[in-house]
């Protein structure tokens, strides 16, 4: 019976990968994923917004679509396929975890959790650093397990915890608050006596130290770049908030639980928290215990950080993972149990509406607020600018370079152009990224040359359109492009053609990144 409970987790994984990476051919392409499929373009160790493991994850995906022929390499399809199998591997650890802590019975409850979550059926679809950083913390976990059931000082230990480092540095060069994975398994051995015993023995010294040797080529970018990406996310996470700091506050977190309700479920969400505690108490084991204090102390960070600042729903996904297990391993009560069945079948129930609205809309939201709506629009703007910088290369007989202000359009643009072209972000009123650490316009354009950007449309001149135009000779007003999805509108972009680069550049703002 436990074998067949096994071969039926595995499956209801497969199974569930499957679906995911169906979904990922039908949906576009979302900004920030076409922003990292640009990094992917550029890989390096290091990048302006977050470590490198999504880069190298997505460039993998698209190398291994690029097999396949037919273009499916520089499809959305080809750009999730290193996502899906980062996806895979983080299911496969966390249901191997389960089954290793109480049995195949439990391994089918994390893979049935795992296939149904709102968190899994969008967050392991796109190509974002979650993904990576999942499966890296996933399999860190069941190492990190593995090692605490072997012999104190045995070779088997010091194994377990060396793969454990090699993990968990693979996880800090995908999200650095992975941090809080050792930081939990620091505090729950060093309060507990039967685990303080793993202090004397070398393997979590050494695990420590790999981790370390793993992630030494990003913090060398970050040396070389004045520490910009950590300073980044400290200020993006951790700034005092705008305006009145309690009602900022009571509005962060009121957003912030609403987002875990949403991609959790009111009940997995109860029971996560029901589990997690009771693995606290000190008849617990010390597997449990470990596994919780990292889920808690995953989740307190992000409801922390929500008090200063907005934070995205799918941030404290790290949390779930021990929180899962924990569920899956759980003695429940035969009501605890029919509360587990009645929570995986709402989440499948959720999942289901998700992939429909991304299929076509069928919830009462406007375009505008619908989440999804997002990655619509974007090919057919990239063909109207294309289609303009075609015409004036072919009118003036110079290169015509394409970009946008933000990161969003430059992105898009580089996704769906035709050939993948060299697009570029000005940053004049967007957010310092990326793109100011790349060569920028005023570094790879020749005198005489054009650039079509595109722009927010607004009443007075753009801010990026007043500071960049005295720098061409003209600058003509093109078309205003509606962003689409199924006949609703989402919003509207006006493209500018500006001819005949004069040379020099605006001087960067005061918040811009030094390059």
């Amino acid at each position: 019976m436990n074998d067949r409970r096994w071969h039926a987790a595995i499956a209801v994984v497969l199974v569930a990968a499957i679906i995911r990476l169906a979904f990922a051919a039908l949906l576009p392409v979302f900004p920030d994923e076409a922003y990292y499929w640009d990094w992917s373009r550029r890989l390096a160790p290091g990048y302006f917004d977050h470590p490198p493991g999504i880069a190298w994850v997505v460039r993998l995906g698209v190398m291994i679509a690029a097999l396949f022929g037919g273009g499916v390499g520089s499809s959305p399809l080809g750009m999730r396929v290193g996502v899906a199998v980062a996806a895979l591997v983080a299911s496969l650890a966390t249901i191997g975890t389960a089954r290793h802590i109480a049995g195949s019975r439990a391994a089918l409850r994390a893979a049935l959790v795992m296939a149904v979550l709102p968190l899994s059926a969008a967050g392991l679809v796109l190509s974002t650093p979650d993904v990576p950083v999942l499966a890296a913390e996933a399999v860190a976990l069941y190492c990190v397990v593995r090692a605490l059931d072997s012999d104190l000082r045995s070779r088997a230990s010091l194994g377990w915890w060396t793969v454990a480092g090699v993990a968990l540095g693979a996880a800090f060069a995908s999200k650095y608050t992975s941090i809080f994975l050792p930081v939990g398994a620091l505090i729950a051995i060093a309060s507990r006596s039967t685990l303080r015993a793993r202090f004397r023995e070398p393997g979590p010294y050494v695990a420590c130290v790999v981790a370390t040797v793993v992630f030494l080529p990003v913090l060398r970018w970050n040396a070389d770049h004045q520490w910009i990406s950590f300073l980044y996310q400290m200020k993006h996470g951790l700034a005092a908030p705008e305006g009145s700091a309690l009602r900022a506050a009571w509005r962060h977190e009121g957003d912030f639980f609403g987002g875990q309700l949403g991609l959790i479920t009111p009940i997995l969400f109860v029971l996560c928290a029901m589990a997690v505690w009771r693995a606290l108490k000190a008849n617990s084991d010390d597997r449990r215990l470990v596994l919780a204090v990292i889920a808690l102390s995953t989740f307190l960070f992000f409801t922390y950080s929500a008090v200063r600042q907005r934070v995205e729903p799918n941030w404290p996904s790290p949390a779930y993972i021990p929180a899962i297990i924990l569920v899956a391993t759980h003695d429940w009560s035969s009501g605890g149990a029919r509360w587990l069945v009645g929570g995986i079948c709402l989440a499948a129930l959720v999942s289901i509406v998700i992939y429909a609205q991304a299929i076509t809309p069928i919830l009462p939201l406007s375009p505008p607020r619908d989440p999804i709506a997002r990655a619509f629009g974007w090919r057919e703007l990239a063909t109207s600018v294309v289609n303009e910088a075609e015409a004036t290369s072919a009118e003036t007989g110079k290169t015509t370079w394409l970009g946008g202000d933000r990161y969003q359009e430059a992105a898009e643009l580089a996704f769906w152009s035709r050939g993948h072209p060299l697009t570029f972000a000005t940053n004049i009123a967007g957010r310092p990224n990326q793109y100011d650490l790349w060569p920028g316009f005023a570094t790879v354009a020749q005198p005489g040359d054009n650039f079509v950007i595109v722009l927010d449309e607004t009443e007075e001149p753009h801010a990026a359109l007043r500071l960049i135009q005295p720098y061409f000779r003209s600058a003509e007003r093109g078309l205003l492009v509606p962003m689409m999805r199924a006949g609703g509108l989402i919003g509207t972009r006006r493209i500018w053609t500006l001819v005949g680069w004069r040379g020099g550049w605006p001087p960067p703002a005061p918040s811009a990144v030094v390059r």
